[in-house]
């Protein structure tokens, strides 16, 4: 693939804009200036730095974002910053979007990909792709209300319940729920139906892959194969 092209598909502006990066030397290949746009490279794996700060080629870009609280899974923030500010620029020029939404008080782990199957993936409900969430409440929690979510709660615009696939007592107002659908205030909305509040809420996995511990709010991360084949199995292999 010409370093022109190569650069466009991971997110360094347009032909123009790369071309003019490669012949102002500013883009290094596996460790060495090259001032050609039309150098060919075999894209696969291939490692290169643009103004000293390291890339490597990817096909689709996966990524973990830890959210903080204060942040809008938006394109178009309307009250507070976006989650996209926290990303580099070349990630947003090549579009990667979130893989569904945390509310802007929610924390956590959120995915964020290019990859439109992906996306469709962990957000369809037919996939069932289970997401657990720490959440802590207004009132202490009692035998009943973990009853009731786990045999299903109605909502107030649907008449179908809404089960959780898994609800742990972690203390007296904090609970470990495993859902597997994204709809809008989901948690929220069980823990209301079932007498009770959320006051925070706090996603600490989805499929099998668990929010690393050292990777602290507003930090991103690369998704590698290691990652991606426990976001595909269905429990975290570790909290």
């Amino acid at each position: 693939m010409e370093l022109e092209r190569l650069l466009r598909s991971q997110g360094f502006g347009s032909r123009a804009d790369c071309r003019a990066l490669v012949r102002s030397g500013s883009v290094c290949v596996s460790g060495r200036l090259c001032e050609d746009p039309f150098a060919r490279f075999a894209a696969e794996g291939l490692t290169f730095a643009v103004d000293g700060v390291p890339w490597r080629y990817r096909r689709f870009a996966y990524l973990a974002l830890h959210k903080p609280a204060g942040y809008e899974c938006s394109q178009r923030p309307r009250h507070h910053p976006g989650v996209y500010s926290l990303l580099p620029s070349p990630l947003l020029t090549r579009g990667v979007q979130a893989v569904g939404r945390l509310d802007e008080d929610t924390t956590g782990l959120l995915l964020l990909t290019d990859d439109g199957q992906f996306i469709h993936r962990y957000t369809s409900p037919k996939k069932a792709v289970p997401k657990v969430y720490e959440v802590t409440t207004r009132h202490v929690v009692d035998g009943l209300q973990i009853a009731a979510l786990l045999a299903g709660v109605v909502l107030h615009d649907d008449p179908r319940p809404v089960a959780a696939l898994d609800c742990v007592l972690r203390a007296p107002r904090c609970l470990r729920l495993t859902v597997t659908e994204g709809r809008y205030h989901l948690v929220k909305r069980m823990l209301a139906a079932a007498g009770n509040r959320v006051e925070a809420l706090h996603r600490i996995s989805i499929g099998g892959f668990a929010l690393p511990a050292a990777l602290e709010e507003g930090q991103w991360m690369w998704l590698e194969e290691a990652e991606l084949a426990l976001l595909a199995a269905e429990k975290a292999s570790a909290f």
